[in-house]
């Protein structure tokens, strides 16, 4: 008879399933210690929690102040974010410029820069965030008619091959901050009452684009600028125009040196009196025309 209750046990038990954590229970007598509630949510009264009474562990990670994450509600260096190690050019492209050109924003007899850009309004251009010009992008490269001398600070041979096949100009050139804070605002730079500062030259990463005709930089050789426009024209298919006062302009270029058209480094432009100052003492001329 105990034979077979133990023989019914053994085969109970192999086909019940295994002992795990999910199929014990405690014994019916078993009593446990009441655990009292000792955090500040117990104190509410059905008004909810204010300021530090709302953290706890059971916030989800990163919100242990309530509603608002973590990363919102302390303090932060505002300037970190907005720091970047390399050079920025902020884009616009040949479809805005052709636009500008077209709603006369910009004055096409003369040469477009950097602060005619600036002095549309139409762009923002931040010191603090390594802008150091315009990046002029592809997009309308197929509708841009415009015959205008151009500088930009960066581009593409396509972009070249659109503006030089309407009969104009175009150069890249570099400023350093000193020059772009000038540039960005001349209204502002020049209610200083400040000199117009000289042009630092590109530096070392940066010199070989500056320097390449292909690219039109602006320390290139006036000569082989010619040639490699007429190499890009037989690469593109189109044939360069006959040359016009527009094309004349390629030898008028800014001096490396040069900021404004038509303004000397070291000159003071008077807003009040309508004027320009311009400077005679031989040491204060030397300095302002000595590459560095």
């Amino acid at each position: 008879m105990a034979s077979k209750v133990t023989e019914r046990a053994l085969n109970l038990i192999k086909s019940m399933p295994r002992v795990a954590i999910n199929n014990i229970k405690d014994l019916p007598k078993t009593a446990y210690k009441k655990q009292v509630d000792r955090s500040r949510r117990s104190k509410k009264k059905g008004r909810g929690d204010k300021g530090q009474g709302a953290r706890g562990t059971w916030d989800p990670l990163g919100y242990e102040g309530g509603q608002n994450p973590l990363i919102d509600t302390t303090p932060s260096e505002k300037y970190y974010g907005q720091y970047a190690i390399r050079r920025q050019y902020p884009p616009i492209s040949l479809l805005e410029m052709q636009r500008l050109i077209d709603l006369n924003r910009v004055d096409t007899s003369r040469p477009i820069d950097l602060a005619s850009i600036s002095n549309t309004r139409l762009f923002k251009f931040f010191l603090s965030k390594n802008h150091f010009g315009v990046n002029l992008t592809e997009e309308g490269c197929d509708n841009f008619c415009a015959q205008v001398n151009l500088e930009v600070q960066w581009t593409t041979e396509l972009v070249i091959a659109a503006v030089e096949r309407n009969g104009g100009t175009i150069t890249t050139r570099y400023y350093d901050p000193q020059s772009l804070a000038a540039l960005y605002n001349p209204q502002a730079f020049f209610e200083k009452g400040l000199p117009i500062p000289k042009c630092k030259l590109p530096p070392q990463d940066a010199l070989e684009y500056y320097s390449d005709p292909e690219f039109r930089g602006y320390l290139a050789d006036p000569e082989k600028i010619l040639e490699a426009r007429e190499k890009l024209a037989q690469k593109y298919g189109y044939k360069l125009p006959e040359p016009g006062p527009l094309q004349s302009m390629l030898l008028m270029r800014k001096d490396p040196l040069q900021i404004f058209y038509g303004l000397e480094p070291g000159w003071i432009v008077n807003l009040a009196e309508k004027c320009v100052l311009k400077p005679k003492d031989e040491d204060y001329l030397r300095y302002y025309n000595k590459v560095y």
